[in-house]
């Protein structure tokens, strides 16, 4: 995110301004020179506030605590983004039902936190030979997870294979 950055005092290259005393009163269309030493004599800067206008809008203010403000405010914004985790579950062709019923759990549990679900798989050794065990222990797994009635469960990506890795991701979507 690209931060706003704001001209200030002497930063101010335009011959006329349209300036806002430090009370937000509107003084109106006057020279830059002229609208510095008002500020100089307010103790306070000369901030330009909206250079797209034509004259640009400036400020009287100060201008350190303004940047204090701006700065608060994007910390508070940034706390209240929601953090969306990948939460990861690797699953075995030899898998037991008891292990398959406790991922289970732990994939609902991850879901309805708000986090996003990684199932992978990967093929040992001989288990190469027999790729299509590991589509059906990746889609009976969806599929249980898709019956879950908590749940409201979206694909972000399919199941694919890499190599000897079969990687589903899923999210649950907001009702």
């Amino acid at each position: 995110m690209q931060e706003k950055r704001f001209r200030a005092n002497d930063h101010i290259r335009v011959p006329e301004i349209f300036l806002i005393n430090e009370e937000g009163e509107k003084i109106g269309i006057m020279p830059t020179r002229k609208a510095r030493e008002m500020a100089d004599e307010a103790g306070l800067d000369l901030v330009e506030v909206n250079p797209r206008e034509n004259p640009p809008i400036c400020k009287i203010m100060d201008y350190g605590q303004f940047k204090y403000e701006l700065d608060k405010k994007s910390q508070k914004q940034k706390l209240k983004q929601k953090k969306i985790e990948t939460k990861g579950i690797r699953l075995s062709v030899r898998i037991d039902e008891h292990d398959f019923q406790v991922r289970y759990e732990q994939a609902v549990k991850f879901l309805n936190k708000g986090n996003k679900l990684k199932l992978e798989l990967q093929l040992k050794g001989r288990e190469r030979q027999h790729p299509q065990k590991a589509y059906d222990v990746v889609n009976r797994f969806v599929d249980m997870l898709e019956s879950n009635s908590e749940l409201n469960l979206m694909r972000e990506q399919d199941l694919t294979k890499q190599g000897y890795k079969y990687i589903i991701l899923l999210a649950n979507k907001a009702k």
